[in-house]
Order: C-alpha cells, then sequence, then structure tokens
C-alpha cells in the first residue's frame, strides 16, 4: 500500500498516512532524532489533526535511521540558552514538550510507539506514556538526567514511581539504561517485537486492528537483569536520603550494588537530592498532570542552578566527561537547596491541573 506523504522529506518531523495508520517519523537520524521545539510543534500539531480526521484510526511513532526512536530533547541548545541569558527559550520548549507529554497520554486514538534501539530523556516522553509500546532486543531505555545536573522529567518521575518496589528510584538515580525485558519488567513498555519483523509490524497497522496486529506480531522477549536483583535494589533504595542509598548500597556485599554507588557519586549532587525528592513527592500526586506540573517546577528552576549547563558541557559539548559539580558533595546539598526546586514562582504552571 502506497504511503501518503503530508510533509517534505527534510523535514525533522516527518507525517504520512499508510492505510488507517497515520505515521509520525522523528527525523533527525544524526542526533539520534533528539527533540527540539519544531518537532514537539510538529507532533502536537499533527495529532489534533488526525484527531480530527475519521480516516486516521491509530497513530505510529518511529525514528527515522538505525541508532534509536529518540535520544532525549536537544540539550546542546538548553546549554546555549542558558549561557546566552535566554533561559526562557528552554522554559517554552519544556512547556510545549510536557504538554505533548500529557496529550500522548490521553490521544483518543490508539498510539503505538516504535521504542527500538536508543530511548532516553524526551524519547521516553513521545513514547512510554502511549497505549502500546514495542521494544526490541535492541531498545535502550533510560532516564539519564542525573549525568548531566538535571532531573527526570517529560512524566519521567511519574513512569519510575509506578514501577515494582524500588526500579524505579534505581533508574532515576543511576540513569542506567535497560533493555526489552526490563523496559517490560517495569511497565515502560508492553510487547516485545523483534526488530527484523518491524517493517511487517507497522505496515499490518494500515488496515488492522492494533489488537490483532499485536497479537500476531508480539513474541517472547530476551531476560532482563533486574528481576534477580529485586531485593537489595528494593532494600537499598527503600532509605530516606541519597546518602543512606549509597551506604547501603555498598554495605549489601553484591557486586552490582557497589558498581551502582560508585556510578550514583559521579552524578551531580543536587540532581541526585532533587531526584530523589521528586521521585518520593510523585508518589503522592494522582495524575501524571499533576506530575507534569511538579517536574515542570523543577526544570525551570534548573535552569538557574550551575549543575545543568556544566552538566551538558561535560557529556555533550567538550566532551570530557568531567563536570565539576557545584556543590561536589551529598553533604553539602541541604534541604533547602532541594527544597527551592519545588517553589511556586506564578510563572512555572502549565494550567494542566
Amino acid at each position: 500500500m502506497n504511503a501518503t506523504l503530508d510533509a517534505p522529506v527534510d523535514a525533522p518531523v516527518l507525517h504520512h498516512r499508510q492505510g488507517r495508520a497515520g505515521h509520525l517519523v522523528l527525523n533527525r537520524p544524526r542526533a539520534i532524532n533528539a527533540l527540539n521545539h519544531e518537532m514537539v510543534r510538529i507532533m502536537a500539531e499533527t495529532l489534533d489533526a488526525w484527531e480530527r480526521d475519521e480516516s486516521v484510526a491509530t497513530v505510529v511513532v518511529t525514528g527515522a535511521g538505525e541508532r534509536g526512536l529518540c535520544a532525549g530533547g536537544d540539550i546542546r541548545s538548553i546549554h546555549d540558552d542558558v549561557r546566552a541569558g535566554r533561559a526562557a527559550a528552554s522554559a517554552a520548549f519544556w512547556r510545549d514538550e510536557y504538554l505533548l507529554n500529557a496529550r500522548i497520554a490521553r490521544f483518543p486514538k490508539p498510539y503505538v510507539a516504535v521504542m527500538d534501539g536508543i530511548v532516553m530523556g524526551g524519547g521516553v516522553g513521545v513514547s512510554a506514556h502511549g497505549d502500546v509500546r514495542v521494544v526490541t532486543e535492541r531498545s535502550r531505555v533510560a532516564m539519564p538526567e542525573t549525568g548531566i545536573g538535571f532531573v527526570p522529567d517529560v512524566g519521567g518521575t511519574h513512569l519510575l514511581t509506578r514501577t515494582p518496589g524500588e526500579l524505579g528510584t534505581h533508574l532515576g538515580l543511576t540513569g542506567t539504561p535497560v533493555g526489552a525485558g526490563d523496559a517490560l519488567l517495569c511497565g515502560l513498555a508492553d510487547h516485545y517485537v523483534p526488530s527484523e519483523r518491524l517493517p511487517e509490524f507497522t505496515a499490518a497497522l494500515a488496515d488492522e486492528d492494533v489488537v490483532d496486529v499485536v497479537r500476531e506480531f508480539a513474541a517472547t522477549p530476551p531476560a532482563g537483569e533486574l528481576a534477580a536483583r529485586r531485593e537489595w535494589i528494593d532494600h537499598c533504595y527503600a532509605a530516606d536520603s541519597v546518602e543512606e542509598i549509597v551506604d547501603r548500597l555498598h554495605a549489601s556485599g553484591d557486586r552490582h550494588a557497589k558498581e551502582a554507588a560508585e556510578t550514583i557519586l559521579s552524578k551531580s549532587p543536587t540532581s541526585l537530592k532533587v531526584t530523589l525528592a521528586a521521585l518520593r513527592r510523585a508518589r503522592e500526586l494522582p495524575t501524571l498532570e499533576a506530575v507534569l506540573e511538579q517536574e515542570y517546577r523543577v526544570s525551570c528552576a534548573a535552569l538557574a542552578s550551575p549543575d545543568l549547563p556544566e552538566g551538558i558541557r561535560a557529556q555533550v559539548v567538550d566532551k570530557d566527561r568531567r563536570p565539576r559539580w557545584s556543590p561536589a558533595e551529598l553533604s553539602r546539598v541541604t534541604e533547602a537547596d532541594v527544597a527551592r526546586f519545588f517553589e511556586r514562582t506564578g510563572t512555572d504552571s502549565l494550567g494542566l491541573v
């Protein structure tokens, strides 16, 4: 069946219809389809049009290229905005991105996200809130924000607090990527389809019901790693502070726990403490929308933190992988420092609740 192309071939998001399926293709493959503001706007406008279009029964989201669906937000532009005094531009991007995340979660037609390859940060936001979330043997799903002096966003703290036990706390603090089996265990995905069958899978959505297509193509996923580590993860990450979590990890006697402790200690101390607080608070919030409101306040506050531009510099700009966090130790991040990230300012509301 021929596809009807609705966007220029060089657009950052391609959108076309194939039968009864509307396809959104994130189209910045050289950047592993990292999201920018234009891409968010195109996705939102297209979803608005397809919701009204009775000929579109299903929405399918994929990424161009072979490396992944989406590596996250365009963090280099955030670095440049902060350095140039244009923090309001990044706040505006996040506002529209988080509204898109909420839109996806409530979209009235089946929203099928193909989470092949790298799916991180903002990539999780445009996929894991969907109705049908498909992973492959190539999937690497993560919320790695603490490594750049930031905090899980795009509804990530909502998703991470709904994992079994303390798995979400482990993933949020360490930023560890997980494969298909563990993504399914954590509720970040629904079905496993081998990557070689993805062309057939997406083609079948043109004229078949989503439920029938999933039944035809879903397979047994490769085994994950986290289920066997639940005992020490649930015990260690139930602690009330990042310091105690690290102490418990070191004391557990498990090699993987010690590695997790060392990973945590390489991240931004401020981001770690704010992330733990955000996760604990998100557990008590009733809806995704309420969590997104909290995340927006935290994200806007992060624009005034020295760790965000420094983390991006170290990981993406200079790539020396040697961030100079401020403060550099967990013990120097006070409760007042953390509380400031959650304060309402009057300009940091999405209007969702």
